[in-house]
Formats: structure tokens, sequence, C-alpha cells
């Protein structure tokens, strides 16, 4: 499995737009037990990302991704720019000078995007955040990779991945975050990062070409 800066642009592209129509149901999940404004902060932030699009350095993968991270978290308020920001930069920084990227290249970029969000975060998995849903859906790309599946075989396992993984979060107590103020309340209701991360890998799995 191996990709390009079309491959990186495909992705983006689709996670922007899945993000932007998601808007009111990403708020949706996040008013249970949150301020509400999850959908709302991210979509403002990708569509700073998405009118700009054609404007952004594309010098190689690293670089696009580390000039989208800046737009974006430029924009987006609380707590997920700054989350979603470092998430993108840190992976940005793993590709770049890579113009050829491997499947070991994205599994090293998303595990330092894991990374990132921990630390700007003071978060873990089991603290019902978006890494509940993440950290497994890496472990399974890295599983499918070494699996020889193609690429959209591996997003499939991805997504199917994080909506279990998603789902799991009921049972969570939050530990981070506006949901964590409201202590045992949060059990019952799925954690609306981990869901949009299950949502978006959906459908960048269903938009991927089957070859």
């Amino acid at each position: 499995m191996s990709g390009s800066i079309a491959d990186v642009e495909f992705v983006m592209r689709n996670l922007a737009e899945n993000i932007v129509a998601n808007e009111q149901y990403f708020g949706e999940l996040d008013a249970v037990v949150g301020d509400g404004d999850f959908g709302y902060s991210l979509a403002r932030g990708f569509e700073i990302a998405l009118a700009g699009w054609d404007d952004f350095d594309r010098s190689d993968p690293g670089v696009f991704l580390t000039k989208l991270a800046a737009a974006v978290s430029a924009r987006i308020g609380g707590t997920s720019g700054p989350i979603w920001g470092t998430a993108m930069l840190r992976a940005g920084v793993q590709l770049k000078e890579h113009p050829q990227i491997e499947g070991a290249d994205v599994v090293r970029a998303l595990r330092a995007s894991i990374e990132g969000i921990k630390t700007r975060g003071q978060a873990d998995v089991g603290d019902k955040t978006l890494l509940d849903a993440l950290v497994p859906a890496v472990d399974v790309l890295e599983a499918e990779i070494n699996a020889g599946s193609s690429a959209k075989q591996t997003l499939v396992a991805m997504a199917e991945a994080a909506d279990v993984a998603a789902e799991n979060t009921k049972t969570m107590q939050a530990m981070r975050g506006r949901a964590s103020y409201t202590g045992e309340r949060s059990i019952g209701s799925v954690d609306a990062g981990a869901k949009a991360v299950a949502v978006l890998l959906a459908a960048l799995a269903e938009a991927w070409p089957q070859n």
C-alpha cells in the first residue's frame, strides 16, 4: 500500500466535507453532556480549509498537512481547535519530505497524532474522548497493512472498529472536557468525538475507490 500527495488531498477533502455536512449531528451528540458546540466549531474550521483549498502549499504531503492544520486550528474555537490542529500538525511533521507515502508512514503519522492529542488534551484511552475510537482504528490500520489488505479493505475495517469502539464509550464516565463536569451522568451516552471519528472513517471508506 502506497500513496502520494493526491491521496492525502483526497482524505483531507473528504474529511473536511463530511465534518461540514455533519455539523448538526455532531452538535446534537455533544449537547447530551457537553456544551453542544463541537459540530459548530469543527465545521467553521474546516469551512476555512475548503474555502482556501487551492491555495495551500503542496510541496509535499507533510507541508500540505501542516499548512492545513494552521488554517483550521486558527478558526476552531474551544478545546477542539488545539486538539484537531495538533493531530494534523503532528501527522504533517512525520510526512514532510515524503512525496511517496507507504503504509508504515501513515501508521507512524497517526501514532504521532495520537501522542499529540494525549499531550494536548491530557487524556488517554478510557477517558471517553476521540482517542477511544482513534486508537483502535489505527491498531486495525497497522494490522491490515501487515496482512496485505487493500486501502479500501483497510478503511472499511478501520471504520467498523471505530464504530464499535465509539459505541463502547456509552459505558464510560467522561474524564476530560466539559462532559467530565457531569460525572456519572455522562455514562450512557456516546462520546461525540469518538463517534465523529467513526462517522468520518465510514464516509472515507465509502468514498475510497475500489482499486
